[in-house]
């Protein structure tokens, strides 16, 4: 029951950017009261609640810093962000019976912010690919800590969004040649991109992917989508690779080793919320890919499942 209350917390100190006023120095209850529009004493609340969270962190009477947690939280932009994004699912969720027996059929806070579909305006289109592209840094750090993407000679990242995956990879992969696929207006706003990357504007549920690409990248997008729809994608997927060519699975996935709450709990909610999509374990995803012509594939460990897991699939 409690846990709500602390996300509340965690989600008041992002919005008034208490961290970054308590990482400039130490300061008291009537500074964040002046910063934030609050009372001394409504101030003074919330950073009892933030310390007890290890947030900040009373160093003296009345002289307040960042705490341990806060100092983890600021350095991560990308978490950042998904505190910022998740009063969408707090909204959903205030009736979550209601929601469950609307059984996604009525639109939702959720549903109408992850608006995909190709006719997307560049204004939608650049909401979730920033937020995308913010938090997608965690999950290309462990998918490249669980395979080794320079192997391959070209890679193509499929619904790429702003390029955050493929920047990473640029990064660490110097010879590697990379390309991007997703929805033109979303690529109109991937404004930096290395010169090695190629742009594909094309949507991966109506169009295949462009061939000469011996590696395909799916980052954060099957859970995202119900079955029929990653048949869809996985199928042009396998027109587009070589025979001798790999397809990488990462996302968070159902079942995950010390993040099993995460996999049914959170992301099963999430998606129920979004209208679309549900959490699956790797041995549902490899059900999924022999359907869709990939009889062979592999989990691979990563350091922090709780953010991505990692499976490699062939031919």
């Amino acid at each position: 029951m409690a846990g709500f209350s602390y996300s509340q917390v965690l989600l008041a100190a992002v919005q008034v950017d208490l961290l970054d006023l308590l990482d400039a120095g130490p300061c008291g209850a009537d500074d964040i009261a002046r910063s934030a529009a609050l009372s001394r004493a409504a101030a003074t609340r919330l950073l009892r609640a933030a310390a007890a969270l290890d947030l900040a962190e009373e160093v003296a009477p009345g002289c307040w810093m960042l705490g341990q947690q806060g100092a983890a939280l600021l350095s991560n932009p990308g978490a950042l962000a998904m505190v910022r994004h998740h009063p969408l699912l707090y909204a959903d969720l205030a009736d979550p019976l209601a929601l469950l027996r609307q059984d996604r059929q009525k639109p939702t806070a959720l549903s109408n912010f992850w608006h995909y579909h190709p006719e997307t305006d560049g204004e939608t289109a650049g909401r979730y690919s920033s937020l995308m592209a913010a938090s997608q840094q965690m999950v290309a750090q462990q998918a490249m800590g669980a395979y080794a993407f320079d192997r391959h000679r070209r890679l193509l990242d499929i619904g790429g969004g702003h390029g955050a995956f493929v920047n990473a990879l640029a990064a660490a992969c110097p010879s590697l040649e990379l390309g991007i696929f997703d929805l033109p207006p979303v690529l109109a706003g991937a404004t930096n991109l290395p010169p090695r990357v190629s742009r594909h504007p094309g949507d991966f549920f109506a169009d295949t992917p462009p061939t000469g690409y011996d590696c395909i990248t799916l980052s954060r997008i099957l859970h995202d989508h119900d079955d029929d729809r990653c048949l869809q994608i996985l199928r042009g997927i396998r027109a587009a690779l070589p025979e001798d060519g790999r397809l990488v699975i990462a996302e968070p996935m159902a079942g995950a080793r010390g993040a099993k709450a995460m996999g049914d709990a959170y992301f099963g909610l999430y998606l129920w919320a979004m209208n679309s999509g549900r959490p699956r374990t790797p041995a549902e995803y490899g059900e999924m890919l022999r359907k869709a012509g990939f009889p062979h594939w592999q989990q691979k460990r990563t350091a922090m499942p709780v953010i991505a897991s990692v499976i490699v699939s062939s031919y």
